[in-house]
């Protein structure tokens, strides 16, 4: 099934009217469900009423910035976030990155663009998150032998749910850009891997100069799979090259 024909629900937040309608007609033409909010009240209220496939959301935004708002979404779900930058600047670009976004896109944009990236997103980013229940389940510890189950430094990767499980059967979610990058790792253990590499590998689109955004995503990876993300022992950083993934069994 195509993302056309998947029908899937985005919402536009910039508190620019007239791009905000353009990008909205543009993205409804190619066949996506779209809801326009000019800032993170108005993206609650409408997320309140009906949740969201991918969000797109500016960075630049009177009262409560895009960042602020990534930053909570990232607390309480795993929805793919695209941040629109007015900008080509790398602060803002590993800002972005670090509070969760899953790609960004700077300012003035192509439509066809936006929409090559949107798609790119989606298929990367896991299926809905389950409903949250009353009162969460306790933990289950996992039995080692589970077949989507992949150890991944301390903890287990799961390859069907696009997230991590930890010894006692915790589970916490990766965006989509975090899980291609370890996959991508996990395919290629114990080779080094240079940053454009891994952006070859990792997000299916051509290098672009920023390939210091590998060494955002690689932070906030091994603060998830490490025992000690100050001494890392799944992803090893090469100096000067790039990195290595050692393969180990949980808890090394």
């Amino acid at each position: 099934m195509t993302v056309e024909e998947g029908g899937w629900r985005i919402v536009v937040v910039d508190d620019e009217e007239a791009l905000r309608e353009i990008v909205s007609e543009y993205l409804a033409g190619q066949g996506f469900r779209v809801r326009g909010a000019s800032g993170g009240r108005e993206l609650d209220a409408l997320l309140a009423e009906a949740e969201a496939d991918l969000i797109l959301l500016d960075l630049n935004m009177p009262r409560e910035d895009g960042l602020s708002v990534a930053r909570r979404l990232r607390t309480t779900g795993r929805t793919p976030i695209i941040m629109l930058t007015a900008a080509d600047d790398i602060v803002d670009r590993v800002a972005g990155l670090e509070v969760g976004a899953d790609d960004y896109i700077v300012k003035p944009f192509d439509l066809r663009e936006l929409k090559a990236r949107i798609r790119a997103v989606l298929r990367r980013a896991p299926g809905p998150a389950p409903a949250a229940a009353a009162a969460p389940a306790p933990a289950i510890p996992i039995p080692a032998e589970s077949a989507n189950l992949v150890p991944c430094g301390a903890v287990f990767l799961d390859m069907d749910a696009h997230c991590l499980v930890r010894a006692d059967g915790a589970r916490e979610t990766l965006t989509a850009m975090e899980f291609d990058l370890i996959r991508v790792f996990m395919q290629n253990p114990n080779r080094v891997l240079t940053r454009d590499r891994l952006l070859d590998l990792a997000h299916d689109r051509d290098n672009e100069p920023f390939d210091r955004s590998i060494d955002v995503r690689v932070t906030r990876l091994r603060k998830k799979i490490e025992k000690d993300p100050a001494k890392p022992q799944a992803i090893k950083t090469v100096r000067g090259v790039g990195y290595l993934f050692v393969p180990g069994r949980r808890g090394e």
